[in-house]
């Protein structure tokens, strides 16, 4: 009897997530697998027929760095990634999960660092957070109807709270007693059994914790000890998972810590991505130092991958309200002031102007955003002359200087005025460069987190629309079928997933991409409903790229049209658990 399909994608360029070459071939799908990849194959035998001549037929994009953990309790379709092909998200990014932790401690670590209003997330876990263990989390995430598939690590913050408390677990005094480094090792170890890829850490001092009892303390993570991380990471060894971290910007020695424990001259590596390689605008020593980096580890036995965003780091802000302005004291100063009224008053003292001039201009602290107001552009605002206009012009022609203008505006206008700068990845020949660095994991989109900041959740098409354009510029960066392979199977391999790859056998997730879609413009900001939030979100939406997306053989999204059915409905997307557990 002649194979029945359930579908049939006819005549696309087929890609396989392997990095083999493309050919033109049919693909069958039937009870959620591939069923068969060739030419011309028996058509009469599916239920449907797609006709893909002159398309692409590709696996679905994994975004191996999201901040999803919040969102998808409430609508589990995650949309917006699935719209622009991704099938498969990684949550509990930064030390942040929202599992070990009590629910008013697992909001206030995420808020603010996310920027995420905690007057809306809290409420979400309130009503629906009856977990304290990762087995608890899992039989609950199992239950939602999810849209694409997912991968979790452990976040090293929620697990430290969830053990010692909020309080203790943000004194620079207190370690962890034997018992509680014991408990938060089980909870680990059980997480590892159950499929999580690893355990997610925070070095770096920019991210606090929002609420009132522990306010603009740094998130628990910082509090560390490099002997209780150690220890974690023994578990990471022994199962072959990731540990995902950020260093201490203001502390560059401190990455060495991360490095020497993904070294393994006489032990097994440990797998290590950190976050991230960026081609600084303000501070050109980042790249390099970050590649050489990366050789050397990599060179003595290591397994280490830095996270590299392929595009430009663009950067939105509603007046003060950016994670750019925790990174130097007078804008920590700001920040730490919830209320507006004391927030104006501490902007205009002149002693504060003074320490917030002295900071912008010093050139030698460790720094993300290049404070430069000149590289910075007003998009909204009340007083519409100040509208396309970079801050270092408006105020030259005050005659004042750029900070008292900047602060100035501040006070009369706070968060109704809207700006944006580039902080990074801005050269185009230096991102090539990068992209095709092997010692990366192409992803840092940061999808759920933010809403208001960035935008990347279409970050892959960013990638394939550089390599497509150098292509046809007659200086190709890579060959196509490799840029989707990094996108894809690369990433599932190197975190331990089924996932990535649609060879015969191989789960139906996958997607129809028109090539000529990548010719627009993918940059331009657009605001969305965030489903169940009540939010509204900045995004980037391109019509015309993706035609269709199938998780687990069921269409998920058609001719730019999310379907119904999608976070809804149980059948597309699962838990997927690494190294085969």
């Amino acid at each position: 009897m002649a194979q029945h399909y359930d579908f049939v994608i006819r005549g696309g360029r087929y890609f396989d997530g392997t990095g083999a070459p493309a050919t033109d071939s049919d693909v069958a799908v039937k009870d959620g697998r591939v069923a068969a990849v060739g030419p011309a194959l028996d058509a009469d035998a599916a239920d449907r027929v797609i006709d893909a001549h002159g398309k692409w037929v590709l696996p679905g994009f994994l975004d191996t760095h999201t901040h999803y953990d919040a969102e998808l309790l409430v609508a589990p379709s995650l949309s917006e990634s699935v719209r622009h092909g991704v099938t498969t998200v990684l949550v509990g990014s930064c030390s942040l999960s929202m599992i070990c932790a009590d629910t008013e401690d697992a909001s206030d670590i995420f808020t603010r660092v996310e920027t995420v209003p905690r007057e809306k997330v809290l409420p979400i876990l309130e009503a629906k957070k009856t977990w304290r263990t990762p087995a608890q989390w899992l039989e609950h995430i199992q239950s939602l109807p999810l849209g694409p598939n997912l991968i979790s690590l452990l976040g090293h913050s929620d697990l430290r709270t969830g053990v010692m408390g909020l309080e203790r677990a943000t004194d620079r005094r207190t370690r962890p007693s034997e018992q509680e480094q014991k408990t938060m090792e089980a909870l680990l170890e059980e997480a590892l059994k159950l499929g999580f890829a690893g355990l997610s850490t925070m070095c770096l001092k920019f991210d606090k914790v929002d609420g009132e009892r522990a306010w603009s303390k740094t998130l628990p993570s910082t509090y560390a000890r490099w002997s209780e991380v150690r220890r974690l990471n023994r578990l990471l060894r022994r199962y072959d998972r990731v540990h995902q971290g950020a260093p201490n910007a203001a502390n560059p020695l401190q990455i060495f810590q991360y490095l020497g424990e993904a070294v393994g001259l006489l032990r097994k590596p440990l797998k290590t991505t950190l976050i991230s390689m960026l081609d600084l605008k303000g501070n050109a020593t980042v790249r390099p130092m970050a590649m050489l980096s990366a050789r050397v580890t990599n060179w003595l036995n290591g397994d280490f991958r830095w996270q590299l965003l392929p595009t430009a780091f663009s950067v939105y802000a509603d007046g003060m309200d950016v994670v750019l302005f925790e990174e130097f004291g007078a804008g920590e100063m700001a920040l730490d002031l919830k209320d507006q009224i004391e927030r104006n008053e501490l902007l205009q003292d002149p002693a504060y102007r003074r320490l917030f001039r002295k900071n912008y201009g010093d050139k030698l602290s460790p720094r993300v955003w290049q404070r430069d107001f000149a590289d910075a552009v007003v998009l909204d605002c009340p007083d519409p002359a100040l509208v396309g206009r970079d801050f270092a012009s408006l105020a030259a022609e005050r005659g004042v200087h750029v900070v008292d203008f900047f602060l100035d505006a501040m006070i009369e206008h706070g968060r109704k005025l809207r700006w944006f700068t580039v902080i990074g990845n801005h050269d185009q020949e230096r991102l090539k460069q990068m992209v095709c660095f092997p010692h990366t994991l192409l992803t840092f989109s940061d999808a759920g987190a933010h809403i208001r900041n960035m935008a990347f959740y279409n970050m892959p098409l960013h990638f394939l629309k550089l390599v497509l354009q150098a292509q046809r510029q007659g200086e190709p960066v890579m060959p196509m079928e490799k840029a989707i392979w990094r996108l894809t199977g690369e990433q599932a391999d190197w975190l331990g997933v089924e996932a990535g790859k649609i060879r015969p056998g191989d789960r139906a997730d996958l997607m129809i991409l028109d090539p000529a879609g990548l010719d627009q413009e993918l940059e331009q900001p657009q605001w969305a409903e965030m489903e169940n939030f009540g939010l509204q979100r900045m995004v980037n939406r391109n019509p015309g790229i993706i035609e269709a997306v199938w998780i687990n053989g069921k269409l998920a999204m058609e001719n730019d049209r999310v379907m119904p059915a999608l976070g809804r409905e149980a059948g597309f997307g699962r838990f997927l658990p690494a190294g085969g557990a």
